[in-house]
Formats: C-alpha cells, structure tokens, sequence
C-alpha cells in the first residue's frame, strides 16, 4: 500500500457532486482520446472513513490515458455521519442514479470496485441493478461478507460495516447473482482479502468468471506498473 500511496497522479479533470454530502462527489478524469468505454471506479479500504478515493487516483489517471472516460467516486464511510450500512451502500445507489447528468445521455458504464469497493460493485447490481451498468469487475472483493466477518478481517470491519444491520442483506454471496456479467479477479497471494472469498463466491455463483492472479497481492490489482493492470484493460474493451 505505501508503494501505490507514494504513486502520484494528476488532478481529476472535475470533480463532480451526486448529492449533498460533503462524500457525495465523484472526480471525473476524461480520456483525451476516447477509444473505450466508461468507467465507474469504486474505492476500498473496509468502508472506513481514514481510507478515501485518492490512493486510486493513480489507477483512475492511467484508465484515462489508455481511453477511458473514469468516474472515481467517494462515499460515506464508517466514521463519517451517515456511513456505515446502509448508508455507504446508498450512496452507491445514488451514485448511479446520477450517472445520466454527471456524464450526459444514455450512459453504459463498467462498475469496477476494489476490495470493500468490491463488495459495494457486485451488491448493488444484485440488490438494486441499475440500468446503466453493462458489466461488474471486483478487484480482490469482500464478496463473501459472512466468510470476512468469520475472519475478523481488518479488525472486524464488517462488524463496524454492518453495526446491527442484518449481514445478509449486504452479502453479495446471499443475494441473487447480477443480471449483468461479474467478473472477479483475485491474486492468490492477497493476505488482506483471501481469495477463498471470491473462491466461495464463483462456486456460488457458477455463472460469475474467476481469473487467479498468480503471486498477485491485495493492491497489485489497483497499481497501474503492475502485471495486473494490463489485465484489468483487457476486461473493459
């Protein structure tokens, strides 16, 4: 993770506004020669408030600069007023309610989430599919909520995630599987999100894709100078 932090990046061409919260904002960085699609980018960092969407930025910016048009979004987090379930899980929703004026027209995006990301990707186009997402990645996702939990993972996130929230209704294993192709995409060396999870999950789900990275780590999935990246583009076109 410091490797990726000291990674910088330039600035987002806007940041836009999806709602009235100070985290209901989203950068926008254009390609300057669109080739490909649109790109929702969902952050992780076990939904706590201390891990914000600039430690993509890096990853948003290479995107852009291969053809993407990229949304990068926050969102409210445990620590923050009205984080925590299921007001993090909201702001997704609202996020691509708003999809059409942020970005104009019609749009057909690729909802790529990482980590925690990945958990808010893959819920929300099984609990609430929306319209305009044609295809879900999740990049080493917390898609197996009751398996994390059981795991105590970063000091019992999901336990703060959820506070006295049902987990079942915020585990992407529990629900139906999207509509939309799902796409995971895991390292075997991860220590932060084992990829027992997304193992757990495509057995599950038999009609989700799995791609083990082998030697991959938790953030190679999100380093643009890793092997993965090329990975990850090969996805989106």
């Amino acid at each position: 993770m410091t490797d990726l932090l000291d990674l910088e990046a330039r600035d987002p061409d806007a940041v836009l506004r999806y709602g009235a919260a100070p985290q209901q904002i989203a950068d926008r960085y254009r390609p300057t020669a669109p080739e490909h699609g649109t790109v929702v980018l969902v952050h992780g960092g076990f939904w706590r408030a201390r891990w914000d969407r600039t430690h993509l930025r890096p990853l948003a910016a290479a995107l852009a600069d291969r053809g993407h048009d990229v949304l990068l979004p926050e969102y409210r987090r445990v620590g923050d007023p009205g984080g925590g379930w299921p007001g993090t899980g909201d702001d997704v929703r609202a996020l691509l309610a708003a999809l059409p004026v942020l970005l104009g027209g019609d749009p057909r995006v690729v909802l790529v989430g990482h980590s925690a990301g990945g958990q808010l990707a893959v819920w929300s186009q099984a609990a609430h599919p929306s319209p305009f997402v044609r295809a879900v990645v999740a990049l080493a996702g917390v898609v197996d909520l009751q398996a994390a939990a059981d795991r105590h993972l970063s000091d019992d996130a999901v336990g703060e995630l959820l506070g006295a929230e049902p987990l079942a209704a915020a585990d992407p294993l529990r629900l139906p599987t999207p509509s939309v192709p799902v796409v995971l995409v895991h390292g075997d060396a991860d220590s932060d999100v084992p990829i027992a999870l997304s193992r757990a999950y495509a057995a599950r789900h038999p009609e989700v894709r799995l791609l083990e990275l082998p030697g991959a780590e938790h953030f190679d999935l999100v380093d643009p100078r890793a092997p993965a990246f090329e990975t990850l583009l090969a996805l989106l076109r």
